[in-house]
């Protein structure tokens, strides 16, 4: 049952279409004082106070990328210092209204080409320095687990590592890997279920590169296998988690989709339809098919409020996280604007800024 503070899906499309019609204007012209996510800005900066926490923000410790370098990858051309120094990214918090970032790796995670030793070594490097920032800024930081994915046995050993030590809340892991869906495989059951066993919620991130992708028309010119390739990925992630019945053999495990939830929210009721009222062939599942929808947290990163407005009343407000990606980078300057100007009630506004991520991490 969604939480009854959240917005009428049914009732904004009443008043946005209904309205748009009669105006003859379009019904994002209906709110005309809401701003896409990268203009959202507060009335007055210098009133901004750090409250929000947000669950989808990279970083690269400084000692992860020369692990790299020493591997004969190439350094990065132009690094970003939010990415590695924290005591600027702190004062960046707060001046646009973070209380805390839940960090985990980019897209350039290194699973894909990095051997398991590489791997085990880049993991435990990335998550002592996750625990160290932690331990240095105990109110601002906590981490997503990273793990050598490529071999489950050393990935569950990793996590076993580092699993109950301070800051570590999370687990952060690709969609898939050169096509491959090593989630769904058995020899990765025994690390969901120890993530249920702990209580961490998953955290998903497609891997960059061509390899990953379904197709080469996602390369280019110009490239979209960010803008189109990453939606694809979350849809397909969601989506097997239901049809392999992972959801259902871990009844606790909570999910956390990056990037709104990709295409997901948007054409779950054309998946629903395909399966259930075409073909002579059902899926098997255990609950209504429509209850899965909410099985999975979204952040609110799809940029346009009337696309938000969408989410909250299709999955309800206490499913909703915040999360900026590339933060300070190029995307969202003031994070919690988006919402703010969207006049929510208080407590729909409170659980996505910060409420659902403390459920979520047991803060």
């Amino acid at each position: 049952m969604k939480n009854s503070q959240s917005l009428n899906r049914r009732g904004f499309l009443k008043l946005g279409v209904g309205a748009g019609a009669a105006l003859g204007i379009s019904v994002g012209r209906a709110f005309a004082q809401e701003r896409p996510a990268w203009e959202a800005r507060p009335a007055n900066p210098a009133s901004v106070r750090p409250l929000s926490i947000d669950m989808h923000t990279h970083w690269a410790p400084e000692r992860y990328t020369q692990a790299q370098v020493e591997m004969g990858r190439p350094a990065p051309a132009n690094p970003f210092p939010l990415d590695f120094d924290l005591d600027k990214r702190v004062r960046w918090m707060n001046e646009h209204g973070i209380q805390m970032h839940v960090l985990t790796l980019s897209g350039g995670m290194p699973w894909q080409w990095a051997t398991p030793e590489q791997g085990v070594r880049l993991a435990q490097i990335v998550n002592d320095a996750a625990i160290e920032a932690h331990t240095a800024y105990p109110d601002r930081f906590v981490a997503g687990i990273a793990m050598p994915v490529r071999d489950p046995e050393m990935a569950l050993k990793e996590l076993n590592r580092v699993a109950g030590k301070p800051g570590m809340r999370a687990v952060h892991l690709p969609n898939s890997m050169e096509q491959r869906d090593y989630l769904f495989e058995p020899a990765f059951e025994p690390i969901f279920a120890r993530c249920q066993e702990l209580g961490y919620p998953l955290l998903f991130h497609p891997l960059d590169g061509e390899a990953n992708f379904y197709s080469k028309r996602l390369v280019g010119p110009p490239s979209v296998t960010n803008w189109l390739g990453f939606t694809f990925e979350h849809a397909t992630t969601a989506l097997k988690f239901i049809t392999t019945g992972t959801l259902d053999k871990f009844p606790r495990l909570e999910i956390v989709l990056p990037h709104g939830g990709g295409a997901f929210p948007f054409i779950f009721a054309r998946v629903e339809h395909g399966f259930f009222h075409m073909g002579s062939t059902q899926l098997k599942v255990e609950r209504p098919f429509r209850d899965y929808l909410r099985r999975f947290h979204y952040d609110y990163l799809n940029y346009y409020p009337e696309a938000l407005r969408f989410l909250i009343g299709e999955v309800g407000s206490d499913r909703i996280v915040i999360g900026t990606d590339l933060f300070a980078a190029r995307d969202i300057e003031y994070p919690n604007s988006f919402v703010e100007q969207l006049k929510l009630p208080a407590g729909d506004l409170d659980r996505i800024l910060r409420g659902n991520a403390k459920r979520l991490l047991h803060l």
